[in-house]
């Protein structure tokens, strides 16, 4: 056995007793967090803006959207599918505690060295970028769910996440980045998947995260929540690099065509995800 796969088996391994042993809360972006706590003491502040607030942050809002759906808060077992429904069911003061809770268990293990720190925050950001991305095209050229759209975005690298946290803890697993990076790149996805049916994450979002990078839609393939979250992540270093005029249209995934996405309507979903992801900051800034 390799090296690599040594490390693959023994990571794996750590993974699967985390899993079995209900341990999966993990820091995403710390530095969010607090600025969730602070937003949500604001007085008067409406569900609409709560639930923007909880969708910056990727733990949160699965953990949200996990309890709204357990027996202890909806006993009549109505489904909860996005987070402004969340909100109402279990009400501010919940979600305040909740949001107390995950930063307290991110700052007992936030003690990354500076390079794996700002890996996190740019893969909290990169989320941020799809889960605004995914709203937008949600909203504007399917019947699905704009919200739900959002949170498959925002969670869509969960598994990232994750294997960036625990590397943390076991380094001693990693002889460089570029042996991290084969494994993150090899496993998120799985992983991600594993940890959202963990978390009780509806199937269509848990679909959207393991198949998104592969996804081939068929002839009679009908409009699903993959095909956003496809389209979103696609076009998220077009809109970091302002490079969306030189997008070849001949080389992009086949949901463009299953959305209608085109050349003659790209400037205008971009324009409005800015006008999304703008409105998402100012809430925690």
């Amino acid at each position: 056995m390799t090296d690599q796969k040594t490390t693959e088996f023994a990571f794996l391994e750590a993974f699967t007793a985390e899993l079995s042993a209900k341990k999966l809360v993990f820091p995403t972006s710390l530095s969010a967090t607090m600025k969730i706590r602070k937003a949500l003491s604001q007085p008067d502040i409406s569900t609409d803006m709560v639930a923007r607030i909880i969708g910056t942050e990727p733990v949160l809002s699965a953990k949200v959207l996990y309890l709204s759906n357990s027996v202890m808060f909806n006993p009549q077992g109505r489904k909860i599918g996005d987070l402004r429904a969340a909100t109402n069911l279990l009400g501010f003061s919940a979600i305040r505690n909740i949001a107390i809770s995950i930063g307290m268990k991110q700052l007992a293990e936030n003690k990354y060295n500076g390079s794996l720190s700002a890996q996190m925050d740019g893969l909290w950001r990169r989320s941020l970028r799809v889960a605004a991305l995914s709203m937008v095209i949600a909203r504007t050229y399917t019947r699905l769910s704009a919200d739900k759209a959002m949170l498959a975005g925002l969670l869509h690298d969960i598994g990232k996440f994750y294997i960036l946290n625990r590397a943390n803890h076991y380094q001693e697993l990693f002889s460089s980045e570029q042996v991290l990076w084969d494994l993150i790149d090899h496993w998120h996805a799985s992983i991600g998947s594993a940890i959202l049916e963990d978390w009780e994450i509806s199937e269509d979002i848990r679909v959207a995260v393991l198949d998104h990078r592969d996804h081939q839609p068929g002839a009679t393939h009908k409009i699903a929540l993959i095909d956003v979250v496809v389209v979103a992540d696609f076009l998220d270093a077009h809109f970091v690099d302002e490079s969306i005029a030189e997008l070849d249209w001949n080389t992009v995934p086949a949901s463009f065509k299953v959305l209608n996405i085109d050349k003659d309507n790209i400037d205008a979903l971009m324009q409005e995800t800015r006008t999304e992801l703008a409105l998402v900051l100012k809430a925690i800034n």
